[in-house]
């Protein structure tokens, strides 16, 4: 196909308050746009939160984490998100909107040492709806369209505990129940009507397991300094299913139709996944931190329609590399000031691709954010959080549409003092 991405007429009507949580062409690669699985906390420092450990927030992506817990709280957290993206390819441009529930999640303190989490969060999304139109060559009238549309996504349900064995050192593990499905489609039809109209219908449903395994090591460095070396592990596998192709080909005169099935079980899989990160805590004042993240998508084939038929193909997915930096700094998180409560977050990363398009690499990341967490004060709490950050990210690739995404995620935090013993005197 030439200029796959040429003459973008129609990706999704101006307005749309999309389920998927994307509308991006890119997302009909892989298992579709990945998302970074962070809370509103680390949403507001760009998803930094390997050596992250709050007494007062859900830290999902780390769980030895949750042996920090408070002992007298129940923590509840919910987050959505709003977003506009620009498209640009050469001189057209593009914007479009969306809207989503992005996770829920929970943590208490069980034992001492020991904390637990449950929750639900995205993995990935699918979203896309556009076409493309051309001339089937220069000395034909003829012209053909191409329509892409595509909708899904992945899940995890999880359920984790954290422990700390001794002072220094927490260790945990999450295990969920991962699931999803998505829908693709690609339809050429042309303006002879004696010319098959071809389309070709992507499926699958997935559902398997995850395991999450963290470790976190604090270490002292004097007054009120300390630093975490946070570490996690993820194996990779396949997520069970089949993916599936019918290829259609039907006469427009007449409505008859042909159809080529495919089907491949088990071609499909999430990437063993290795996390490090390092976070410096100067009492409860400042907090900065780096993560660095390595998913193994390249070391498996992916099915693709290539040659003959629907196969497994190696190369179609590639290694991703993610690094991210960001911190937050509250000045004085016990004053009887509101502002001086306040805490104020940022953070900026940057992503390799893990798709390929048309045998070239697809879209580097780069993103940035500010956020600030804002307490809740009232008659009945003081420990709850209301969490707003602005985030930036772009996905661009040589010679391919270039998504600029202004996001705001917003994320409650109820953080409530159930634990507590009452005493009468």
């Amino acid at each position: 196909m030439k200029n796959f991405f040429a003459l973008l007429l129609l990706l999704v009507p101006s307005c749309v308050m999309a389920q998927s949580g994307t509308n991006s062409p890119y997302s009909q690669y892989g298992l579709g746009i990945l998302n970074d699985q962070s809370t509103g906390f680390n949403r507001g420092m760009n998803g930094v939160a390997m050596g992250m450990h709050e007494s007062n927030q859900v830290n999902f992506q780390n769980p030895a984490s949750y042996a920090n817990i408070d002992s007298l709280t129940f923590i509840f957290d919910v987050g959505a998100a709003m977003q506009v993206t620009n498209y640009k390819e050469g001189d057209r441009k593009l914007n479009a909107y969306n809207a989503n529930f992005e996770y829920a999640v929970m943590a208490f303190r069980v034992l001492k040492n020991l904390g637990a989490s449950v929750g639900i969060m995205p993995f990935s999304n699918i979203g896309y709806n556009y076409y493309t139109t051309a001339d089937v060559s220069s000395s034909s009238s003829t012209s053909y369209s191409t329509s892409y549309y595509g909708s899904g996504g992945t899940r995890i349900i999880y359920a984790g505990l954290g422990w700390k064995p001794f002072k220094p050192l927490s260790i945990g593990a999450n295990i969920g129940y991962f699931w999803g499905s998505y829908s693709r489609s690609i339809v050429n039809s042309f303006s002879e009507t004696n010319i098959n109209t071809i389309g070709r219908y992507y499926t699958a449903d997935m559902s398997s397991y995850t395991l999450d395994l963290g470790l976190q090591y604090t270490a002292s460095l004097g007054g009120k300094n300390s630093l975490t070396l946070g570490l996690k592990y993820s194996p990779g596998h396949s997520i069970g299913g089949s993916a599936d192709l019918d290829e259609i080909s039907t006469n427009s005169e007449t409505s008859i139709s042909d159809t080529t099935s495919y089907s491949h079980s088990r071609g499909l899989f999430i990437p063993t996944t290795y996390a490090a990160g390092l976070a410096w805590y100067y009492g409860k004042k400042w907090k900065v931190g780096a993560d660095y993240s390595y998913q193994k998508w390249g070391e498996k084939p992916f099915p693709d329609l290539e040659g003959s038929g629907y196969n497994m193909v190696e190369g179609i997915l590639k290694d991703r590399h993610k690094v991210t930096l960001g911190g937050v700094y509250t000045h004085n998180p016990v004053s009887r000031h509101y502002l001086s409560r306040v805490q104020v977050r940022a953070g900026v990363g940057y992503a390799t691709p893990y798709i390929t398009v048309n045998g070239k690499d697809g879209p580097k990341e780069l993103s940035a954010s500010l956020g600030f967490g804002l307490p809740i004060t009232n008659s009945f709490n003081n420990r709850s959080v209301f969490n707003i950050s602005f985030q930036w990210m772009q996905y661009s690739a040589d010679n391919l549409i270039r998504e600029n995404m202004f996001r705001i995620n917003i994320g409650l935090t109820f953080n409530e003092n159930w634990f507590m013993k009452w005493k009468v005197q």
